[in-house]
């Protein structure tokens, strides 16, 4: 039987289930609503942009849920990272073309610097609990 302590180990912390419902929510957005992520997928992606917005989602997911569990946190950390710095070019191109988002120019350059943040708390929250410099 485990001490409290291991199982301590694999109890995600309030950051980790934060980070996890907001990958496995905008995941299950791109399912539901995926006109709008359709969008944004700039036209230089090799890909169809319905087949971007499903791959995207899907990777969120997976992530999301990935992040729940120790033995797979560390590969969602990864994944996840990969997938942020994928769709920054999205989200610049959003800024660049605000006109044809209908959203105000300033608010999609306001959201940029957030991507950083968003990355750092995945690597911050990925970690291994028991290796905390890992």
């Amino acid at each position: 039987m485990p001490d409290q302590s291991s199982r301590e180990l694999q109890r995600p912390t309030p950051g980790v289930l934060i980070l996890s419902a907001l990958f496995v929510g905008a995941g299950t957005l791109h399912f539901v609503t995926p006109r709008p992520f359709d969008s944004i997928v700039p036209r230089w992606v090799p890909l169809p942009a319905r087949s971007a917005t499903l791959l995207s989602g899907a990777a969120e997911l997976l992530g999301g849920l990935g992040m729940l569990h120790p033995a797979t946190r560390p590969a969602a950390r990864w994944g996840l990272m990969a997938l942020l710095l994928a769709v920054w070019p999205a989200n610049l191109n959003m800024a660049q073309h605000p006109q044809q988002f209908g959203l105000p120019g300033w608010l999609l350059w306001a959201r940029l610097p957030l991507q950083p943040l968003l990355m750092w708390a995945v690597w911050r929250a990925g970690r291994s609990r028991a290796f905390p410099h890992g």
